[in-house]
Formats: structure tokens, C-alpha cells, sequence
């Protein structure tokens, strides 16, 4: 069977050039920065791995240097800003070589002649750097909104029970600190808050297969998103406080390349006799629908959806995939083929291949594919996350970042300009995201940095220059 999954990665230019029109402003001789009504002394930021500066698939110090919050502090020191350290990684590569599942980071290697993402071996042990604490990016990958809240989600004897978080072990100030404990203690005149992505993103990224549920909205603190959320913000804002601060939304994961990189109907250019094939070994499958129509089990509608037919030529085809969701019939297989409402994940690229069959002769797991119902389930809560947010940044009086809307601009065919280089969220090429399709470049880091200048200054009456974007890394090749 010939290749009719994704193309392979070509090496070319980052950017698109185009016009020198830009969307932001960073030339500082022509602005007095001031701070306006805000305190820049004591920075700290919260949250989880985008907040640490984590991409490619890991934590590692060259991603670090270039945090968004650290491109923040930069520009606040321009305005009586003090020192901003972080709990810097040993090398960079990352990963722990005495933990499984942390591998070190991803970079384009040629495989088979074409481009692709490798994960590299973990570099170092599970080290401990609470030594050079207090740090003011308390960015904790893969955090929750409950988890900044929990005491002992640094304790190292938690690690195996899965109670604590090995990026919070290296710095946490004791076994039974939580990170906004460690982050208060430092009395802080100005937080940045983007935490909540991990509350539906686990869930987006496995497909939705359980074994990591979306948080609900409601229920009580520690349970439910609303609940723990303001609880969090109170905590961190209280009332009487002169402390200022400002919070950010959730991107709808349908903007990121994790979901978006592989087509939702991927199959094309098939040949005859492929099709030939392909139609021959589900003949059987489908003649058991007929027959659970015919019997009255499922419906017409419920019959076109699971039937499955291939066909010939530039026609674009459906994956057969696992659908948990669909009715039981008894003696058949919950199959069907994608259709454009579905998303199939990026970790799909390595079993969309004509020898591993994943999607014709083998239906692609669960856990390789957000359905049309998964990604209403995601998209629902983050609504209604983003909805709390919004509502709490109101009510402290908090400068707000829409991420969301930022994404989804970058998203877009137009994406966003800085002096003539275009970003988009396309995969690879568009300069914005890096390798793991999820967490950004320090290009991308530099992009969401000038949001939150830009909401800042809105709302304190600060003159903080932004940064630019062109001035850090972007995708490496080789």
C-alpha cells in the first residue's frame, strides 16, 4: 500500500514574509515606562507548564530563558521591577532519567528520509535546587487549578502514589508546602495567574479514554473548577489586599496543532485495488449493521454513521476509529470512520502509516482521537471555565488576558505579524508552536508575553514596552 498519510515535513523557511506592518510596539526610546498604579518589586507568576517556559515536550533550561514570564520581568525591571530567578533545569535537554515517562526533549530528525520529531534520552536525575529558593516563576508543569493549592504536592514520597508533581518536588520550601504557599511567603507586589489548562487538556489529549476526566465545573473546592478556582484567586488576592495582579483564559484546544496537525479525514489518493481491499474486510462488519438495522437494533441514521466504505481516487476518507460512544450492538465493534467534526491527534502520525495500518485495516484507539462528542465535552467546560475567570478577574479589579481570542487568532489564515514575519498555529512552520504541537516557542512565549504587557498596561496605566517576538528561538532544524 502506497504512503496516504501526512506529507512529509519539508525544510523551509519558518515565516511567511509579508507587509512590515506589526501588532506590536516594543520601541522604548519613544515611551517613558513607568509602572502607573501597579508595584513591580516582587513579580510572581503562577501556573503550570506554560508558565515555566516548558516546549518540546519538556522542561530544559534553554526554555526557560525564554518563560513568558521572564520576558514580563524584563520589561517590569524597566519600571523598578526586581530580580525574577527560576528553579532552572540542570541541562538542556531535560527529562529524568530516575523517573519513567519523562523523556528528554523533542527534535526534528530525519526518520526514514523524512523530518520528524524525536524524543531525546532524559539527561539528569530528579535533582533538587530548593538550595537557591525563593523563585518567582512558580510555574509547575502539568498543575491543576486544585493542585497550586494542595499541601505536600512537593513531597518526593508522594511521587509514587501520584500525589505529588516532580517539577514542584525540585523547589518546594518543605514536604508539606503547596506552590501557592511558597509563592505568598515571598509577599509578592504583583502576580500573574494562567492556570486551568490541564483541568480539560489531559483529557483532550488522551481522546477522552478516562484515564484523565475532565474537571468538573461545579462541586465543592478541591473538586470542582468554579469552587477551587476562586478559592485560588482569593487566596492569592484577598480582600483589603494592595496587591495587583492579572489572569488569563483558556485556549479552546481545537486552535493548538496537537489537534489540528493530521486532518480529520486523512485517507487520500487511494488506488482501486486499495479500496478493493479495504471494502472487502469490513464486508462482514457492515453486513452486521444491515442486519441490526433490519432487526430493528439501530436506526438509518445510526447505520450510515457506523457503515464503513473507502473510496477511490482524490476523494479524502475517513479513519476507522474506536468509538466508545456509539450504541451497543451485540457481536460488532463500536467502528466508524472520522468525519470533519472529529479530531485525530498528532500522536496518530506514528500509527498512520501504510505498514502499521492504524485507520484502514487497524481502527485508530481511543485514546488517538477527540470525537465530534469528546471535543463538545471539552470545548463546553473551557467555556465555562473561561467564564469564572473572566467573572473573578471583574471582581478583584484584576487586569484579564484573552488567550482564547489571541489563539484563535493565531489560528486564523491572517495568524499575526511582527515586523513583516508571520506566526501562525500551524505545525512546524508556523514559528509559534514547538514540537510537542501543545506548548509554544520562545517565539510563541513572546506573543503571549505582549498580551499580558498589553492588559497590564491597560489597566494599571503602566507604559511597559513589549518585547519582540523575532528576537527568540523558534523551531530548530537540523
Amino acid at each position: 500500500m502506497k504512503k496516504i498519510i501526512i506529507s512529509t515535513l519539508a525544510v523551509s523557511a519558518l515565516f511567511f514574509t509579508t507587509s512590515c506592518e506589526t501588532d506590536f510596539d516594543t520601541d522604548v526610546k519613544d515611551i517613558v515606562v513607568t509602572k502607573g498604579e501597579a508595584d513591580f518589586s516582587k513579580f510572581i507568576s503562577l501556573g503550570n507548564s506554560l508558565t515555566s517556559g516548558y516546549r518540546d515536550g519538556a522542561l530544559y533550561s534553554g526554555g526557560q530563558n525564554e518563560s513568558f514570564p521572564s520576558m514580563i520581568a524584563m520589561q517590569m525591571k524597566l519600571a523598578g521591577g526586581g530580580d525574577f530567578k527560576q528553579p532552572l533545569m540542570p541541562n538542556n535537554v531535560g527529562g529524568f532519567t530516575n523517573l519513567p515517562g519523562f523523556p528528554g526533549k523533542l527534535e526534528l530528525k530525519m526518520v526514514n528520509g523524512s523530518l520528524s520529531p524525536v524524543a531525546n534520552n532524559a539527561a539528569a536525575a530528579l535533582d533538587n535546587v530548593v538550595s537557591g529558593a525563593p523563585y518567582q516563576n512558580m510555574g509547575v508543569p502539568g498543575a491543576k487549578v486544585s493542585h497550586l493549592l494542595a499541601p505536600g504536592y512537593g513531597n518526593p514520597a508522594g511521587l509514587s502514589l501520584g500525589l505529588a508533581n516532580p517539577y514542584f518536588v525540585r523547589f518546594a520550601s518543605s514536604s508539606t508546602a503547596s506552590v501557592v504557599g511558597d509563592a505568598l511567603a515571598q509577599n509578592p507586589t504583583f502576580v500573574s495567574l494562567w492556570i486551568g489548562n490541564n483541568d480539560v487538556l489531559g483529557y483532550a489529549t488522551t481522546g477522552g479514554d478516562g484515564t484523565n476526566p475532565i474537571t468538573p465545573v461545579d462541586g465543592a473546592v478541591g473538586v470542582g473548577f468554579t469552587s477551587t478556582y476562586t478559592a485560588l484567586v482569593s487566596t492569592v488576592f484577598p480582600a483589603g489586599t494592595t496587591r495587583k495582579g492579572v489572569v488569563a483564559n483558556i485556549p479552546n484546544v481545537t486552535n493548538v496543532p496537537f489537534f489540528t496537525r493530521v486532518p480529520a479525514m486523512p485517507l487520500t489518493n487511494l488506488t482501486a485495488a486499495q479500496v478493493t481491499q479495504l471494502n472487502s474486510g469490513y464486508a462482514t462488519y457492515n453486513a452486521g449493521l444491515a442486519q441490526a438495522k433490519a432487526l430493528g437494533v439501530i436506526n438509518d441514521a445510526e447505520y450510515q454513521k457506523r457503515l464503513i466504505k473507502f473510496t477511490a481516487g482524490a476523494v479524502a476518507n475517513g479513519a476507522v476509529i474506536t468509538d466508545k460512544d456509539l450504541a451497543t450492538v451485540p457481536g460488532l465493534p463500536k467502528y466508524r470512520q472520522t468525519t470533519s467534526k472529529d479530531y485525530i491527534l498528532l500522536t496518530a502520525s506514528t500509527v498512520l502509516t501504510p505498514q502499521a495500518g492504524g485507520g484502514t485495516s487497524v481502527p485508530l484507539e481511543d485514546k488517538l482521537v477527540l470525537t465530534e462528542m469528546e471535543a463538545a465535552k471539552v470545548l463546553a467546560a473551557t467555556a465555562s471555565y473561561n467564564t469564572t475567570i473572566k467573572n473573578l478577574a471583574d471582581s478583584k479589579g484584576l487586569a484579564f488576558v484573552d488567550m482564547n481570542a489571541k489563539m484563535t487568532e493565531l489560528n486564523s489564515k491572517s495568524g499575526i505579524v511582527w515586523d513583516g514575519v508571520k506566526y501562525t498555529a500551524t505545525f512546524v512552520t508556523g514559528g509559534a508552536f514547538s514540537l510537542d504541537g501543545v506548548h509554544l516557542t520562545g517565539r510563541g512565549y513572546a506573543i503571549v508575553a505582549n498580551e499580558f504587557i498589553k492588559s497590564i498596561n491597560a489597566k494599571y496605566k503602566s507604559t511597559l514596552p513589549q518585547v519582540d517576538p523575532n528576537k527568540y528561538s523558534g523551531v530548530t532544524f537540523p
